[in-house]
């Protein structure tokens, strides 16, 4: 029996026993902060993907104060596909609150976050999942290690911003990582808890401190996947206005003393 249906028989049977006990296998979280031109999409095709696996899932949208129809998008969905849930709190606090707040109120056995513009194709969170079933506790998409796939690359100035900003993050919190930044990260049920429970970030750097954490602070092992990635119109980050601030940050990590201050999202989970 060759190696590749070795893993796929282990999959098959972690999902088998995951579906039959009512924890859902998987729950995908989705931070969302007016987000109301392309979430209804990728809710859609995130849905019509999962209803061919063989196994049961959960969608939490985080909507981070949004002040459009975010919130009315994903609820009008919710009202047929129960599998959708919105999590919503009155002010924008930002991306790394968003999914910290998400992260730690997933109910499944795998927990991943996903943009929801999904630059990262949600079919590639198979590719994450083979990881974890090998014993990786935490699987990270990356644009940035053979055999990545970038579709549709982003403009030179991002590139040359991210390759700057990582090379940062080589040097003062997790060395070794090629692409800190991709927004598609798949932690298994005890990772995501132990993780976002120290998390403090709310800002664009919260990727970096979530492995800062899991890497350096917990001795959790962390696989670097690559995936098919196509860069899409309509970011909210700015190099020239959050860089700064990111790199401000990364000093911020090193300094502070995880496990003495419990997370924001923890202690206050009714920010509203």
């Amino acid at each position: 029996m060759s190696a590749d249906t070795n893993s796929g028989d282990q999959q098959k049977s972690a999902e088998d026993e995951l579906t039959h006990n009512g924890q859902p296998f998987l729950s995908v979280v989705i931070p969302a902060y007016n987000e109301e031109k392309r979430l209804g999409a990728s809710l859609k095709r995130m849905l019509a993907y999962f209803d061919t696996r063989n196994y049961d899932f959960e969608i939490l949208v985080v909507s981070d104060g949004s002040t459009d129809e975010t919130a009315s998008i994903v609820q009008n969905i919710s009202a047929c596909r129960p599998q959708v849930r919105l999590l919503e709190y009155a002010s924008n606090h930002g991306k790394g609150y968003a999914v910290r707040y998400g992260m730690l109120r997933a109910a499944g056995k795998f927990v991943l976050f996903s943009d929801a513009d999904l630059a990262t194709p949600i079919e590639e969170v198979e590719k994450l999942l083979e990881h974890i079933q090998k014993g990786a506790d935490v699987a990270i998409g990356s644009r940035d290690v053979v055999g990545s796939e970038l579709v549709q690359r982003e403009s030179i100035i991002r590139e040359l911003g991210g390759r700057t900003f990582n090379k940062l993050v080589q040097l003062l919190t997790v060395p070794g990582i090629h692409d800190t930044q991709c927004g598609f990260k798949l932690f298994t049920s005890r990772a995501c808890k132990d993780v976002f429970g120290l998390c403090m970030v709310d800002d664009w750097a919260f990727d970096v401190e979530a492995l800062y954490v899991a890497v350096k602070l917990l001795g959790l092992k962390v696989d670097e996947v690559p995936i098919r990635w196509a860069h899409q119109e309509g970011s909210k980050i700015s190099p020239f206005r959050d860089g700064p601030r990111m790199v401000r940050t990364l000093f911020r990590i090193r300094l502070t003393r995880y496990g003495a201050t419990p997370s924001a999202v923890k202690s206050n989970p009714n920010p509203r």
